[in-house]
This record gives C-alpha cells, sequence and structure tokens, in this order.
C-alpha cells in the first residue's frame, strides 16, 4: 500500500513552480542514476520560444493514429496536471502517474528527489512515464543547453519560433537566446520558420560547430508543392490559424526526416486545446503570453478581418505586457481584467496605468457578451482562471 504522504500529489505540490537559480548539474545527476533502470524510446526535442505544444502535440497524434506506440511531454498544464503527460492519444491516468513517481522515488532516493526542481522532477517523471513506447516527443521548457529535458541524447531536435522571453535565463539579444536554445542540439535538426533572421544566421553556426544537417521549414513549398497544398486546403477547410499551419509543416518535416509514417488526414483528428481554440461561437482561447505570440495572433486577425475583440487579459511581471498591448491596440474593443492567482502577476495598478498610458478603454472582467466576440489570452494562468469560471458556471453569461 502507498504511503500518502509519498503520493505524487502531496510531493509535487510542495515544489515551488520557479526559482531564480538552478543547479544545472543536478538533473544530470539524477539522470544518471536513473537511466540505468529504464528504456529510452527514439526521442524527438522540441525547443524554442513559441509552438513547441502544439507542433508536438501534432507530431504525436499523427503518429498515435498511423499505430506507433507513442508520448508527448509538454508544459505548463492548464487545468491538472495529467495534461503534460500525454501518452498514446490520452492524459496519463493517476494511476500510472502514481506508479511512475513510485519507481522514480525510489531510484533517486529522498534527497535527490527533494533536490530536484519541479520541471526537473516532473521531466524525468515523463521519461519513466514513456518508456516502454517507441517514440518519446520531449518540450523543452524554458531554455535549450541547460532544460531538463536535454539530459538524454535524441534522434533529431526540432527548433519551432525563437523571439525575446526569458531573458534573465537566456540572454538578452536574439542571437544569445538562439545560441543558447541551439546548443541543445546532438544530431540533425528541423527549423521553423523564423520571424527573425538571426535566428537563421545562428542555425549556419550550428551546423559548422556540431557537423550536423538541418531542415528548413522555408524550403518546404518548393521541395514537397502537392503535400504543402493539400496541408494547407485541409487547414483551411478547419479554420486552423495560419502559425499552425506553419506548425504544422514543421511537425510533417520532422516525421519525414525520420522516416516516420503519417497520413495528412489525420491532422483532422488533433486537439489543440488552448491554441486560438474556439470554446464558445464568441470566444477564443490561446495560451500564448508573449510578443511573439501577439504577433502571430494578430496575423490571425488581420487575415480573418474581424471587428474588434474584446480582449480578456492578464500577464506575468517579466513580460512584455506593455508592446503587446501597443500591438493588440488597433483590433480591440477594450481590455478586460482578469484576476490570475500567482506571485508572478503584474499588478493591477501597474497595468492599469499601463492601459491609460495606451489609451486602451478597460474594465474588470465580469461576463461574457452574446453580442461581442472575445479572446483570452495572456498566459495559462489566464486560460486557467477563465475556463476554472466556466467549469463553475460563474458569471460567463
Amino acid at each position: 500500500m502507498l504511503i500518502n504522504k509519498n503520493s505524487f500529489e502531496n510531493f509535487i505540490e510542495e515544489k515551488p513552480l520557479y526559482y531564480k537559480e538552478i543547479d544545472h548539474r543536478r538533473v544530470y545527476t539524477a539522470y544518471a542514476l536513473l537511466k540505468p533502470y529504464i528504456r529510452q524510446p527514439l526521442t524527438i526535442q522540441i525547443v524554442g520560444t513559441n509552438g513547441k505544444g502544439s507542433t508536438g502535440r501534432i507530431m504525436a497524434t499523427l503518429l498515435h493514429l498511423s499505430g506507433k506506440r507513442v508520448g508527448h511531454f509538454s508544459s505548463p498544464h492548464i487545468l491538472k496536471f495529467n495534461e503534460r503527460i500525454w501518452i498514446e492519444g490520452q492524459d496519463i491516468s493517476d494511476e500510472s502517474l502514481e506508479v511512475a513517481h513510485q519507481k522514480l522515488y525510489t531510484i533517486l532516493g529522498k534527497e535527490t528527489s527533494n533536490a530536484l526542481s519541479y520541471f526537473e522532477y516532473t521531466t524525468l517523471l515523463a521519461m519513466v512515464a514513456m518508456e516502454d513506447l517507441d517514440v518519446m516527443v520531449l518540450e523543452a521548457g524554458l531554455g535549450g543547453e541547460f532544460d531538463a529535458t536535454n539530459v538524454c541524447t535524441k534522434a533529431l531536435s526540432v527548433i519551432t519560433p525563437i523571439g525575446l522571453d526569458h531573458q534573465d535565463f537566456l540572454g538578452e539579444s536574439i542571437e544569445e537566446i538562439a545560441t543558447t536554445k541551439m546548443n541543445s542540439i546532438d544530431n540533425d535538426f528541423v527549423l521553423a520558420l523564423q520571424r527573425e533572421s538571426e535566428v537563421y544566421k545562428v542555425a549556419e553556426q550550428v551546423v559548422k560547430q556540431k557537423n550536423v544537417k538541418y531542415y528548413n521549414v522555408q524550403d518546404f513549398k518548393g521541395d514537397y508543392p502537392q503535400k504543402y497544398q493539400k496541408v494547407k486546403v485541409l487547414l483551411d477547410s478547419l479554420g486552423w490559424a495560419s502559425y499552425l499551419f506553419e506548425n504544422s509543416l514543421t511537425a510533417l518535416l520532422a516525421l519525414d526526416r525520420l522516416n516516420l509514417p503519417y497520413k495528412i488526414n489525420h491532422l483532422k483528428e488533433v486537439k489543440l486545446f488552448g491554441r486560438f481554440y474556439k470554446l464558445l461561437p464568441n470566444v477564443t482561447i490561446d495560451v500564448g503570453h508573449n510578443l511573439l505570440a501577439s504577433q502571430s495572433i494578430i496575423k490571425v486577425l488581420k487575415k480573418e478581418q474581424k471587428e474588434q475583440i474584446v480582449l480578456v487579459y492578464n500577464a506575468l511581471n517579466d513580460k512584455d505586457y506593455v508592446n503587446i498591448l501597443k500591438i493588440f491596440k488597433p483590433y480591440i474593443k477594450r481590455v478586460e481584467i482578469i484576476e490570475i492567482k500567482t506571485l508572478r502577476a503584474v499588478e493591477l495598478e501597474v497595468l492599469e496605468q499601463c492601459l491609460k498610458g495606451l489609451n486602451i478603454p478597460f474594465g474588470i472582467f465580469d461576463k461574457i457578451d452574446k453580442n461581442e466576440e472575445y479572446l483570452i489570452f495572456g498566459s495559462f494562468y489566464v486560460v486557467e482562471t477563465f475556463l476554472n469560471k466556466k467549469i463553475q458556471n460563474i458569471n460567463l453569461y
């Protein structure tokens, strides 16, 4: 019988989600203890600023529907931790999560288990839970070179769009951030469409330094014109945002490089909850939280020529919310601030002053008006809070 105080739920709740300083060596020490006791499937690592979750889920779903036993580790979750470990088409069960935790905790021991950060421990937990699969898709957290997902070897790396985010950890410039992220590469890699030219320059440097090849999604249309058109027609018919179309091309190119099976029509079965997802007829939710994500959303709004929307918004205090709100301004009627429960949230007074300075009308979120169009955006916390209100049927209409 499992001892309740050592249950996964109790154990993980005691770990803080964020750290100002991280000892990057400790997860390698822990993985060295774990490695002899688990099998490693063919591993794809996804690194970047935006698009990691959707690109990984597209790959994992296509492989699953083609008969491969596949798992996808992503972060953060929206409502429940189990969302982070997706195995063979569904979130991991509480029972399987507990079994994996007990195995990992026993191998590492109390001292090492307690020393690991939240993300480090749960990354190793995902590896334990997925050890019997054919393919494991690992989504990096903040970085690449120093990320917990970098402890194991990868058959292929996938570099999604890179922009400014988490500068305290990764560097102040695009070049520094791209270098940190791409230093995670072991073997060949796929490079998604990039909005910053510096990323391509760093990719060329990595190719020379590591003696690897890279496959550029920029070339997809020219190299695979029929496949490109088939994917575009299908996703347009499904109403997918343009950035999700680009992420799909990245996913397909990665599967092609590894000679893994898939059917394009299975894209219809991919569930991308929280990624420009139409939750209600007049409500779209998106977990984007940085400037690059905002630019992708604006691109969609321009394409769809929507009338001005209501932006339900909040932000973490380390995000560039001033410039995010600046680029949203022409497309929104007003901002409705939704309270999020985290110490990292920007102070309400500061956000209100920002909106006043930008001359954007604002108020506090109360309920949805069926006659207006809403975008719920700003962070996983924003979407989580909104969904919890919906689940509890509080003040939505």
